[in-house]
């Protein structure tokens, strides 16, 4: 006969003593069940103890998370989560560095359970962790390791939103910030650093403000030339919190040299061009896969840059609009500019320069020969399909009117060639554009890809702005992206 559903057999370990086998009534409370273990090992004090399991993350067990429990697990009885904080409050303040070490070792462990964390938390541990941090200039030069533990301890405890982010000082960041900035630092170290600053950005507007004053667009970019792709998945993974944040008016011309720009000028169209290129040599064509969490935040950078020509993919073009047509004009200048002068019309009358201009702009590729402008009233690409065109026909002439030749010579138009920006356009900016449900907000796709990035999985960020996966049906991997754990960073011991 089955055992009854509310009975689950398990195993409970003590150090130095051998395992008890017991059948747990789960109608029992929590607190009877660690009584009767503490009596099977004549352990005083039940009170101060409690049950959690043996493998994995080790959580605690509570009245709330009992019924988890499965026939076979093998549990381990455990100080409570109240005299656990208690205690390693005190030893990672202890003078004997061993000590320190080793208590900050079991901390990034246990700071993953929410109730120690509690706990913790309760007793100021994270004031004392921070204080740890802003004095560490001895601990990174000499205790690289201890270092790594306590910001991966801090990280933990901050992921479960007990409290909030802006308690974070101003030390604290600029030391942080110090890591990332720092060319030879551990890369345990950096990992976390930038994986706290990416918190701070995406969780606070205020420490937004404070975190980009401290860290260039040059330091974050030079992060991506490494070898190392898992520093390069979290330093573009910071790069997008800055850029969803960045404010709208800073997209300046290229005054400075992009690698100074603060990080408030992460829209900066100059700043976009170098990362772009430096993304496009060492991520896509590097001699490594990319992995998928790589893969998802590209996507995400992608949408963001996308939305950064909105207000151009979606504004139709004014037919009307003398300023508008002069860019068509221009089009047509530099493409037949060589036959201008010589084909010029004298005394021609308007009906004749018409006719001419209705030719060039078939030859050109033009839909609406008499009035191209109105190949831009579809939305999109809009207006957005005209400057790509006119940055062609500016910057690269040379191939621009070496294809309006080789189209003439042959006696024939350039293959339809205004009507290929259009369409290829059109494929990415439908990609950018579309959302689920039939919704039309363009900022849908982008919420539903930064809910599911790794930063915003593992620490629940609110972005209030934008709505949550539940909302949404938008698919930017083959495959679905979890948020990497702790144990995907390098070992804090191999500093």
């Amino acid at each position: 006969m089955p055992p009854p559903s509310d009975i689950v057999k398990v195993a409970v370990e003590w150090p130095g003593a051998n395992a008890q086998l017991l059948e747990i009534d789960q109608k029992r409370p929590l607190a009877s069940i660690i009584k009767e273990v503490c009596d099977g090992w004549s352990l005083p004090s039940p009170e101060f103890y409690t049950l959690r399991y043996a493998d994995g993350p080790q959580l605690y067990i509570t009245e709330q998370t009992r019924s988890d429990i499965k026939n076979g697990t093998i549990l381990q009885l455990a100080v409570s989560p109240s005299r656990a904080a208690r205690q390693l409050v005190d030893r990672i303040q202890s003078h004997s560095m061993e000590a320190r070490l080793e208590a900050m070792k079991e901390l990034a462990k246990l700071s993953a359970d929410v109730t120690f964390a509690t706990e913790f938390i309760n007793m100021d541990g994270i004031v004392v962790l921070t204080h740890l941090v802003e004095s560490g200039t001895k601990l990174l030069s000499h205790y690289g390791e201890m270092l790594a533990f306590t910001l991966t301890a801090f990280l933990e405890l901050m992921d479960h939103g007990i409290v909030s982010w802006d308690m974070v000082s101003i030390p604290f960041i600029k030391q942080i910030a110090g890591y990332v900035s720092q060319p030879t630092v551990d890369v345990s170290i950096l990992q976390r650093s930038l994986a706290i600053l990416e918190s701070m950005v995406l969780n606070s507007h205020s420490l937004y403000q404070k975190v980009a004053a401290e860290v260039t667009v040059g330091q974050l970019i030079a992060h991506l030339q490494v070898s190392n792709q898992e520093i390069q998945t979290y330093a573009i993974a910071l790069i997008n919190a800055l850029f969803l944040k960045a404010p709208e008016d800073k997209r300046q011309d290229p005054l400075l040299n992009p690698l100074d720009l603060p990080c408030t000028e992460m829209a900066n169209a100059f700043a976009q061009k170098h990362l772009r290129s430096i993304i496009l040599t060492h991520i896509i064509r590097g001699n490594r896969p990319i992995k998928t969490e790589m893969a998802h935040q590209l996507y995400v950078l992608q949408v963001l840059t996308f939305n950064l020509l909105e207000e151009r993919m979606m504004t139709k073009m004014d037919p009307n609009d003398q300023a508008q047509r002069d860019i068509i004009f221009e089009l047509r200048r530099i493409a037949f500019d060589a036959e201008a002068e010589s084909n010029s019309i004298s005394g021609g009358g308007v009906e004749k320069r018409k006719a001419m201009y209705t030719k060039d702009y078939k030859m050109l590729g033009f839909t609406n020969h008499i009035n191209p402008a109105l190949d831009f009233t579809q939305t999109p690409p809009g207006m957005l399909a005209l400057d790509n065109m006119l940055y062609l026909a500016k910057y690269h002439q040379d191939t621009y009117v070496r294809v309006r030749m080789g189209a003439a010579s042959a006696g024939r138009s350039l293959g339809r060639w205004a009507s290929h920006p259009l369409s290829l356009l059109l494929l990415p900016c439908r990609l950018s554009w579309r959302t689920a449900a039939g919704k039309t907000s363009t900022s849908a796709p982008l919420g539903a890809a930064l809910s599911s990035s790794p930063r915003c999985c593992a620490r629940s960020c609110r972005l209030e702005n934008f709505p949550t996966r539940a909302g949404t049906t938008t698919t930017p991997c083959s495959s679905p992206m979890t948020a990497p754990s702790r144990s995907s960073l390098p070992s804090a011991s191999s500093c």
